[in-house]
């Protein structure tokens, strides 16, 4: 009921939030409707409209066993994917509170993990509360290890996964989804493919190049996609060899000619 419960412009409905902020969600007193089953299920679909990747448990007069809500770890990827490979496939739902979606998002591509991560908390920063959660899987160029990112509101935590590592014979696929109020779908969707990492680098390995270290110094391209970064440079003044992360000229240029 309190889910379909419609609440004036602006004002969030409590119910939503707490459905899409959950990690497991109980489903209490299902024995008032055991002989309509499908109630049930009208009512777990309607759940996992505003939080697809939280398991549902039903119980009968709050008898629920310790064990399924003590170190559920319901945050982990790694645990989450063994359990539901599919849970960050691309999905799309109509609610009732159209203020709170899901956006997902799958590609079969290799991200810039440095542009990734700024991206991340720029949204952080820029949504702040109206990001309930959020997590996501991805395939960094340059790196074995799968890169996890997950968050709860303004708290975002992204690393790569040791012991986590893409197998030979496994898709290189990146893939989040951000669960949320006002979300703007086509923003995060746009956002999140222009970190793709770069087919074609624009300086070969060999190539002299000024790269940015607080100020620009004249070096040498030495390696492309090291780990995780789009350029290792040794520099020319003391041997130095720093990362590019993005090839951008924020970062790494044309060397100026005096």
């Amino acid at each position: 009921g309190r889910l379909k419960e419609e609440k004036p412009q602006g004002v969030v409905n409590e119910a939503i939030e707490q459905v899409a902020y959950a990690d497991k969600i109980i489903l209490n007193k299902v024995d008032l409707v055991d002989e309509n089953e499908q109630q049930l299920v009208n009512m777990e679909e309607l759940i996992h409209k505003y939080n697809p990747t939280a398991p549902i448990l039903r119980c009968r007069h709050g008898t629920v066993e310790p064990k399924e809500l003590l170190n559920i770890q319901a945050f982990d990827l790694d645990r989450v994917l063994d359990f539901d490979p599919e849970f960050l496939d691309d999905v799309k739902f109509s609610n009732h509170d159209k203020s709170v979606i899901a956006v997902a998002c799958k590609m079969e591509a290799e991200m810039n993990v440095a542009l990734m991560s700024n991206w991340i908390h720029h949204l952080v920063h820029e949504l702040g509360s109206n990001l309930f959660r959020y997590k996501g899987v991805l395939a960094a160029k340059g790196k074995r290890e799968k890169f996890v990112f997950q968050g709860v509101g303004m708290l975002c935590n992204g690393e790569f996964r040791e012991g986590s590592h893409w197998k030979d014979n496994e898709k290189r696929e990146s893939r989040f989804v951000f669960i949320g109020k006002n979300l703007d779908e086509r923003f995060l969707r746009n956002g999140f493919q222009a970190c793709k990492a770069e087919e074609t680098l624009r300086f070969a390995v060999g190539m002299r190049v000024e790269c940015n270290r607080g100020e620009f110094e004249q070096g040498t391209v030495i390696a492309q996609w090291d780990n995780g970064n789009a350029y290792r440079v040794r520099l020319e003044s003391d041997g130095t060899e720093i990362w590019a992360p993005i090839d951008m000229d924020e970062y790494v240029r044309v060397p100026v000619v005096a």
